[in-house]
C-alpha cells in the first residue's frame, strides 16, 4: 500500500459547487477524485465552524453516510457541539448513494477507503478545519486505525473506534459458510490463484460476498475482503498508531462479541481509552447512540 504522501501527490479533488462553508447547519458536499464524483455530509453543531475542530466519520460494510448509526452520531455529536463530516465510500460506483447494490459487479477492495480518508481530510485542511479526529464504524474503524497507523502525520489529532472488526480468519471462514452454505477455502483459493497469475481484476462468481449472495466480484476484491491480511484486525493496529485511541464497545454486540476481551488488555486508559456501553447491540441507535456520543465528547474535551 503506497503511503498517504504518495496517494496525495497524484490524486486530486475538486470542490463542486461549494463556496465557503456555512457558518453552521448541514450541507452536502461533493469531490471528484479518479473520474469518481464522492459524497459527504457536514453537520456543524450551532454557531460552529470548521475552525472549531471537526470529525471525519466512515460508515461501515456497504453502508453508506446516511444509514442510522451514522446520521444518530452526526446529530448526537452536534448537540454536543461538535462538528462533523461523515462520508459516503465510493466503492467504485460514482455519486454512490444508499447501501451497495449486490447486483452490481464489486472491483473495490477493503483498502481503497485509505486514499478516500485521505482525500477527505486533506479537503477539511483546506477548508481551514481546526484539530481534526478520524472516527470509524465496524468496518470503517477498521479502515480509519489502518489509515492512521499507516499516516501519523497526516495531520489528525485523535481517534475513535466504534465497535470496529476483529477479522479472525477462523471465525470469518466458519461465518462465511453458515451465510452461505460453502467453504470459504473453496473460493478464496480460485482468487488467490487469479491474482497470483496477475488476473485479479478477473471477475469470478462466488455463492457469497459480504452481504451479497451469488454474487461478480474480481478476484482481487475478493482476496483483499477474505484473504490474509493482519490489518484487517484491529487490535493488530492500535499499538502503531502514535496519536491517542477511544475504542467503543456495546455489550451485546453480536458482530464484534470479543471486543472488550481482545482490547480491554491494552487500554492503558491515556493511549488506548476502551469504553463499553452496557446493552448497546452493534448498532448504537436510541439512547445508545447518545451514550456513545458522550464518550466521543468527553475524549475529545474539545
Amino acid at each position: 500500500m503506497a503511503g498517504f504522501g504518495v496517494f496525495r501527490a497524484v490524486l486530486a479533488a475538486i470542490v463542486l459547487g461549494l463556496g465557503a462553508v456555512a457558518a453552521q447547519g448541514e450541507e452536502r458536499i461533493e469531490l471528484q477524485s479518479g473520474g469518481l464524483t464522492l459524497g459527504a455530509r457536514l453537520v456543524l453543531a450551532e454557531g460552529g465552524s470548521l475552525a472549531d475542530g471537526v470529525v471525519l466519520l466512515t460508515h461501515g460494510t456497504m453502508g453508506h453516510y446516511g444509514m442510522e448509526t451514522i446520521s444518530a452520531q452526526q446529530d448526537a455529536l452536534a448537540e454536543r457541539g461538535i462538528n462533523t463530516l461523515a462520508i459516503t465510500l465510493s466503492l467504485g460506483i460514482d455519486r454512490r448513494t444508499g447501501f451497495y447494490d449486490c447486483a452490481t459487479p464489486a472491483r473495490h477492495r477493503h483498502q481503497d477507503a485509505l486514499a478516500e480518508i485521505g482525500l477527505w481530510l486533506e479537503w477539511l485542511k483546506g477548508q481551514g478545519a481546526g484539530q481534526i479526529a478520524l472516527m470509524g464504524h465496524s468496518r470503517g474503524g477498521n479502515q480509519t486505525a489502518w489509515f492512521a497507523a499507516e499516516n501519523p502525520q497526516a495531520g489528525f489529532g485523535k481517534v475513535i473506534l466504534l465497535a470496529p472488526i476483529l477479522s479472525d480468519p477462523y471465525a470469518e471462514a466458519a461465518s462465511y459458510e453458515r451465510r452461505f452454505g460453502v467453504p470459504l477455502a473453496d473460493p478464496l483459493e480460485q482468487a488467490r490463484a487469479l491474482v497470483r497469475a496477475d488476473r485479479g481484476d478477473e471477475m469470478m462468481r462466488v455463492p457469497g460476498f459480504l452481504f451479497c449472495r451469488d454474487a461478480q466480484v474480481s478476484a482481487a476484491a475478493f482476496v483483499s475482503y477474505y484473504g490474509p491480511e493482519p490489518r484487517r484486525n484491529t487490535a493488530t493496529l492500535l499499538p502503531r498508531i502514535a496519536q491517542p485511541v477511544l475504542v467503543i464497545g456495546g455489550t451485546a454486540d453480536n458482530v464484534v462479541p470479543n471486543l472488550e476481551q481482545v482490547i480491554g488488555p491494552m487500554a492503558d486508559g491515556e493511549k488506548i481509552v476502551l469504553r463499553m456501553i452496557e446493552d448497546s447491540d452493534h448498532a448504537f441507535l436510541d439512547f445508545f447512540a447518545e451514550d456513545a456520543a458522550d464518550a466521543v465528547a468527553e475524549f475529545l474535551s474539545w
